[in-house]
Formats: structure tokens, C-alpha cells, sequence
């Protein structure tokens, strides 16, 4: 029973240790990032704004969190807005 939890553990601690990072570009205003991470990512506006205006100025951002799946099918979504994103782990 003790390695069970063990095993089950490693393995939500592995399916969550993936983060989606939103890139800067020169072309996507500030309002279509905001509306694409509240359509996408689930953000808030104002979460949405914050990671827009970090992600502006230090060129990236940590947008979201999860496991592999579901950030898979947020980075094909912002991937289709023209935003440029990365997986990692």
C-alpha cells in the first residue's frame, strides 16, 4: 500500500511539473494577448493583463502550469493566435 502512494505521487508531481511560457513578439497587441490567455488559459483579465505586461517587458512569462495534455492543447490554441509559446518542463 506505502509504494502505492509512493508510485502515485511521482506521478502527479511529474504531470504537474510543465509550464507554458508565452514569448514576446513585436507584432500581437496587448489587447489580443490579454483576450487570447482570459480564452485560453482561464485567466482573469487582470492575471491576463499582468502576464501580458511582464511578458512585454522581460521577453517571457510563465503563463499556466499542468500537466502535458492540457498544455499541449493551450499552446496549439495560442499557436493558432499568432502568439509564440514553448512547453517546459
Amino acid at each position: 500500500m506505502r509504494e502505492k502512494q509512493l508510485s502515485d505521487q511521482k506521478t502527479k508531481g511529474q504531470d504537474d511539473s510543465y509550464v507554458l511560457v508565452l514569448f514576446n513578439d513585436d507584432h500581437n497587441t496587448f489587447e489580443h494577448v490579454i483576450e487570447s490567455l482570459v480564452e485560453v488559459c482561464g485567466h482573469d483579465p487582470v492575471q491576463a493583463e499582468q502576464c501580458a505586461v511582464i511578458t512585454h517587458f522581460k521577453g517571457s512569462c510563465e503563463v499556466k502550469s499542468g500537466n502535458l495534455n492540457l498544455l499541449n492543447g493551450m499552446l496549439k490554441s495560442l499557436s493558432s493566435r499568432d502568439l509564440n509559446s514553448e512547453i517546459k518542463s
